[in-house]
Formats: C-alpha cells, sequence, structure tokens
C-alpha cells in the first residue's frame, strides 16, 4: 500500500460514482485515475493491463468529446442506448481471438504473471469502456466481469488496494446497470410517448 494506491483508490471510485450518475466529470476523474494505474501495473509487470490503460487515455478523451457533442440540445444530456445484438456477437468473437492471441504471446515473450486472466480482464476492459464512451447500457455487463476477475488477480498480486477498489466495482457495476437501464427505460418510454 502506498500513496498512489491510495489515490487510484480514489479516483477510481470517484469515476465510477460519476459515471452511474452520467456526469461528464467521470472523463477527467478517470484520466488521474489512468495515470495511477500506469504506474502501478508497470512496477507489478501487468503489462497487459499497463497497455490497456495507455489505451483508457485515448478512450478517455473520446468519451469525453462524445459525450458533450453527441447531446441533442444543449442542456440534454446524450441519451443511454443499446447495442445491436449483431456488433455484440462480432464484438466477443473478436475477444476471444485476441485474448487467445496475445496470451500466448505474452507467456511466450515476456516475464507477465498470469497472462490469461491479464489479457482477458484488458481485452473485455476495452470492449467495455468503448460502449461506455458510446453510453451503451451493455458497458456495466463487461465491467461486471472484469471486476469480478480483477479482484482474484489483484488479490494474488498482492495489490490488496486494488483488490479492495475492484470489489466495490463490482457493487457499482451492478448499480451502475441499474441506473443507466432504469434511464433507457425512462428514454424509451419517453420516445414512444412523444410519437403518440
Amino acid at each position: 500500500m502506498n500513496a498512489v494506491e491510495i489515490f487510484g483508490l480514489f479516483t477510481g471510485t470517484l469515476s465510477i460514482a460519476l459515471l452511474i450518475r452520467q456526469n461528464i466529470w467521470t472523463w477527467p476523474v478517470g484520466i488521474a485515475y489512468t495515470l495511477a494505474s500506469l504506474y502501478i501495473f508497470f512496477t507489478a509487470k501487468l503489462y497487459a493491463d499497463f497497455a490497456l490503460h495507455v489505451f483508457f487515455l485515448i478512450m478517455s478523451s473520446y468519451g469525453w468529446y462524445y459525450w458533450l457533442q453527441g447531446k441533442n440540445s444543449f442542456d440534454a444530456q446524450l441519451p443511454v442506448s443499446s447495442e445491436s445484438k449483431k456488433v455484440l456477437a462480432y464484438s466477443i468473437v473478436i475477444c476471444v481471438l485476441i485474448i487467445t492471441l496475445t496470451s500466448n504471446l505474452f507467456t511466450i515473450y515476456t516475464d507477465a504473471d498470469l497472462p490469461y486472466w491479464d489479457n482477458t480482464t484488458s481485452v473485455l476492459s476495452v470492449l467495455a469502456i468503448w460502449l461506455q464512451s458510446r453510453k451503451k447500457i451493455e458497458s456495466w455487463i463487461f465491467w461486471l466481469i472484469v471486476d469480478i476477475l480483477s479482484v482474484g488477480i489483484y488479490f494474488y498480486k498482492e495489490l490488496y488496494l486494488y483488490s479492495l477498489l475492484y470489489s466495490i466495482y463490482v457493487v457499482m457495476a451492478f448499480l451502475g446497470y441499474l441506473a443507466w437501464l432504469e434511464s433507457y427505460r425512462n428514454d424509451q418510454r419517453n420516445c414512444r410517448y412523444n410519437r403518440t
């Protein structure tokens, strides 16, 4: 446990709380969390997680832009929507292929610990943040899977604060899904009401 882990715990939790509330500040706070995580994962030799958080920096900027530009009017929020089943199916197949390839490469060419588990959480996180940046409700399902796996990985690596953080994320992902589902259903009802 060190100051960087504590900072990561605080900013990570705050970022998810803001995300559940669909607050735009989730993105800059998430960037602060990502910077702390880059340091932690590099020193822990979790290279897939490190590479993932480089991607998170890029996606956080994209999500911040998309949420601002995707509004229907100045005062409106970007609505929560659902991804098509076809896109989700293709995405899952691509994820399985990438997990298999990267895990094998990490096993052969690096000293990475837990390469299969680490790459699984990393690849699924890419899918989750891509969906999140476009405000798709399914992002929470993938975050829930990632968070559950991450609790075990970080506990095994003796990153106890990060294990605690991801235990909190499990609960927050479930609450986030419920909150976004309610928002999605309300938007759908309002659309049907406005058409009549």
